[in-house]
């Protein structure tokens, strides 16, 4: 696999500049429109090298990008397991590449331009129903800050926006290579129709708002601080609630109605709950307002990672217990499958616990009960903060309701039914970090929240299509 020395140089650009691209576009803090560039070189490469190395060359690209995660890996999973995360999904999009020089060679143009999103969609989808994460590691995930294009999740959910980004760039590297005159005009304006599609939708739900929507006022309330980011024994979780306490008296006579604080705020056993509903109780009757928060319910035989929601009057409203546990911090809890919803005057709240967001199905099926408002208790590693409170921001996009997230080690979020953050406070800020803004309770029913994952398996039927017609077609010979 030895290259001439012009196409030497040549390949080394196209990985460099590839690899750079995925470096900056994807990851924690990606910018977004990086990654529509970021497969371009290495696709517009790919009919000018024999197939094993344009496979090299793109898996190479990608990996190098994928390192952006790497120290946040090495601390939320062993090195093996960092290792593969950046060599699988590396070797899988250099399989697209493949797929795609392949259609261009043969003069397949529309082909290859299909080829690539299809394959990767479908693979982002399997790894999603297998995946104990979920989604996370979706390249969608990265347009978080783009809200014209992260309106298409209300349609598609996250695999339009998937296809949207691998789409263009494999009709950019057709238009830039050698090719059939007539197909690249008739691939340019097709592409064209259809991105003017997205972003005129986009555009256009940015511009309608629900109009007269109820608003709740939520202060979101979180610490970093060592006493109080963990307690070990159910006496050390009252004197945390004792502390948030005095926050949230410091924030009273502002009309806040619903106090949200973080997950796994403390251990409550069977001999502490009532204790701690007292003193739960006590905290929300005294501010006038709701308060939702994360404890550990800890049982003889069974626990539970538990949202417990207290009303203004004092009582226990409403539990709720996560169904989706990150390994092998949760071993100790047991996964639950009930939701939980509040029928208020505002509308219908829902309950979430932090990583339960990085799966549709669950806020599709809040959606279907007409949830408003999600209230998510959370957790995060300080380096995710931003990309995990999007994620959730996302759910709210696809399924048409607001979030109000309280995370500990992470970033306090309160978002609306587009995706746009209405506020915002990293918790870094000690002691206390705290978000007082007023949320809207509307219910936006999409098509997504409907009709599910049809996008998702359109992408499959595409790529079984594309398997059938794989032989057919004649060859063109490209030049070097």
């Amino acid at each position: 696999m030895v290259l001439k020395p012009s196409m030497n140089t040549l390949a080394a650009l196209c990985l460099a500049a590839s690899a750079a691209l995925f470096f900056f576009g994807t990851g924690l803090t990606p910018v977004w429109m990086l990654l529509w560039l970021a497969p371009i070189p290495i696709l517009w490469l790919s009919p000018r090298i024999s197939a094993g190395q344009a496979f090299f060359v793109a898996a190479a690209a990608y990996m190098l990008g994928g390192f952006n995660l790497w120290f946040y890996m090495t601390i939320v999973a062993p090195a093996w397991v960092a290792l593969l995360n950046a060599f699988v999904p590396a070797c899988l999009f250099a399989a697209a590449v493949v797929l795609f020089r392949n259609r261009v060679v043969r003069g397949r143009l529309w082909q290859a331009v299909l080829i690539v999103p299809a394959f990767w969609v479908t693979y982002e989808y399997v790894t999603s129903l297998l995946s104990i994460h979920g989604t996370i590691g979706n390249i969608g995930y990265s347009q978080l800050n783009f809200l014209p294009i992260l309106q298409l999740a209300a349609v598609t959910g996250i695999w339009g926006i998937s296809f949207s980004i691998l789409l263009f760039a494999a009709t950019v590297a057709v238009l830039l290579g050698s090719g059939p005159a007539r197909q690249k005009t008739a691939i340019a304006a097709t592409a064209a129709i259809f991105f003017l599609c997205v972003f005129g939708y986009g555009f256009l739900r940015l511009a309608r708002l629900p109009k007269d929507a109820p608003m709740v006022k939520v202060g979101l309330v979180a610490s970093d601080d060592s006493n109080m980011v963990l307690a070990f024994t159910p006496e050390q979780a009252l004197g945390m609630y004792d502390r948030f306490g005095k926050e949230i008296r410091t924030l009273q006579g502002r009309g806040i109605q619903m106090f949200v604080l973080p997950e796994n705020s403390g251990p409550v056993t069977d001999a502490s709950v009532a204790a701690t509903d007292e003193k739960l109780g006590a905290m929300a009757k005294e501010a006038h307002a709701f308060v939702a928060i994360g404890v550990a319910r800890i049982g003889p035989k069974l626990s539970w990672n538990e949202e417990r929601l207290y009303a203004p009057d004092g009582t226990l409203a409403a539990t709720y217990d996560k169904h989706h546990l990150l390994p092998p911090f949760e071993n100790q809890f047991t996964a639950a499958s009930a939701r939980t919803t509040l029928k208020e005057p505002s509308g219908i709240w829902g309950l979430q616990i932090c990583k339960d967001m990085d799966f549709p199905l669950l806020s599709r099926q809040y959606a279907r009960d007409g949830v408003g408002l999600m209230v998510v208790p959370a957790w995060d590693f300080t380096l995710d903060g931003w990309s995990h409170g999007r994620i959730a921001a996302m759910r709210g996009v696809e399924d048409g309701f607001s979030i109000a997230r309280s995370a500990k080690r992470s970033i306090l979020y309160a978002s609306d039914d587009r995706g746009r953050v209405l506020a915002e406070q990293n918790t870094m800020m000690l002691p206390f970090a705290t978000v007082v803004t007023s949320v809207p309770v509307h219910h936006d029913v999409t098509l997504y929240s409907k009709l599910g994952d049809w996008s998702a398996w359109l992408n499959i039927a595409l790529l079984a299509v594309l398997a059938v017609l794989w032989n057919r077609g004649k060859s063109l010979t490209l030049p070097n």
